[in-house]
């Protein structure tokens, strides 16, 4: 089901969180807010690829008509 770009976004985006919340407890509260913010940035960015690509693979949904 998840191809190897998938599992680029995710890590990406567990990355961020991580780096969050370390900046959050340890630097920061603000800088932790801000690399927060990221995360439903590179998800939604990786919900537009995968969406991209499975138009292009000429993927149908089975709809009722």
């Amino acid at each position: 089901m998840f191809q190897k770009l998938d599992y680029y976004f995710l890590f990406a985006s567990f990355s961020s969180f991580v780096a969050s919340v370390a900046l959050w407890f340890l630097v920061n509260r603000e800088y932790g807010s801000y690399v927060g913010l990221w995360v439903p940035s590179i998800l939604t960015l990786w919900v537009g690829v995968r969406v991209t690509l499975l138009a292009r693979s000429g993927v149908t949904l089975n709809r009722k008509k």
